[in-house]
C-alpha cells in the first residue's frame, strides 16, 4: 500500500495573533509554529499504522517555504518514509490543492490523507479539492479506517449516531478524533529523519482564484456579569440589551 499524507505548517496554540501592513498580512514575529495537529495525530499516525500492518510506503508532502523544513522533518522522525515539499508560497486552499494534486499525478498512491482541516483557518477545503481535482472518492471527517485488501471500511461521526462507509482505493480522507491517538518522535525517529530524502519540488504556476484581501481580530471578551438569582428581570435585561439573544 502506498499513502500520502498532506500536512501543514501552523501556529502553536498559544501564539498571540497580530497582523500588518493594513491587516493584510499575518505577523509571524515571535510566533512559534508547529504541524497542524490534526495532520500530525490523526492523518500521520494512522498511515503509519496502516503501513506497519499491510506493508509500503508513506510519502508525506507540504507545500510551502524552506522554514516549512523543521515540520517535514519531524513527520520523518514520526515514521514516514520520505517527503516532498513544493517549494511555494501558496495563498490559497486551491493553489495548495492543486500542487498536491499534481504530484500526486505522477504517484499512484492508495490513500491520500489530510487532518479534518488546519487549526489556523478551519477551512476543511483542500481535502475535497484535491478529491476533484484527481477525480477520486472523497469521505470526510472519518474516526476510523480499516483496510481489507483494496477495500475500506471507514466510520464517520454524524449528527446523532455514526455512518459507516465501504468502498474500494484509491481515495481521499479527511482524518478526525479517534483515528488515530498521538506519537512521539524518539531519538532513534529524529536521527534516522535526517537520512530520509526531502525532495524540493518547484512548482507549476497556479491561478490563485481566491485570495484573502484582509483580516481581522475578533472582539475581545468583556469581563464575566454576575446576577443575583433573584433578579431575573436584570438577566433579562441583560441579554436582551447587551448580550442581544433574546
Amino acid at each position: 500500500m502506498k499513502f500520502l499524507v498532506c500536512i501543514s505548517k501552523t501556529p502553536e496554540t498559544t501564539s498571540k495573533i497580530a497582523f500588518k501592513e493594513n491587516n493584510t498580512i499575518f505577523d509571524e514575529s515571535g510566533v512559534q509554529f508547529i504541524m497542524n495537529p490534526y495532520d500530525e495525530w490523526y492523518a500521520l499516525v494512522r498511515a503509519i499504522e496502516l503501513q506497519e500492518e499491510f506493508g509500503g510506503e508513506v510519502v508525506v508532502i507540504n507545500v510551502g517555504p524552506d522554514s516549512n523544513d523543521i515540520i517535514i522533518r519531524k513527520a520523518l522522525a514520526i515514521g514516514a518514509d520520505r517527503a516532498i515539499r513544493v517549494n511555494d508560497n501558496a495563498l490559497s486552499a486551491f493553489a495548495v490543492a492543486s500542487h498536491i494534486a499534481n504530484h500526486a499525478k505522477s504517484e499512484n498512491y492508495d490513500i491520500i490523507f489530510t487532518g479534518k482541516e488546519t487549526i489556523d483557518y478551519n477551512g476543511s477545503e483542500v481535502a475535497a479539492m484535491v478529491s476533484e481535482l484527481l477525480d477520486l472518492p472523497f469521505i470526510s471527517y472519518a474516526s476510523k479506517i480499516n483496510l481489507e485488501g483494496n477495500t475500506a471500511t471507514l466510520e464517520r461521526d454524524i449528527e446523532g449516531g455514526v455512518e459507516s462507509v465501504k468502498l474500494s482505493t484509491p481515495f481521499v480522507v479527511s482524518a478526525s478524533k479517534g483515528m488515530a491517538e498521538q506519537r512521539i518522535p524518539n531519538m532513534k525517529g529524529i536521527m534516522m529523519a535526517k537520512r530520509k530524502p526531502l525532495e524540493i519540488v518547484q512548482p507549476e504556476k497556479i491561478e490563485e482564484t481566491v485570495v484573502a484581501l484582509s483580516y481581522e481580530l475578533p472582539e475581545k471578551k468583556s469581563g464575566v456579569k454576575m446576577v443575583d438569582p433573584n433578579d431575573m428581570d436584570e438577566l433579562v435585561r441583560l441579554l436582551h440589551e447587551e448580550a442581544k439573544i433574546i
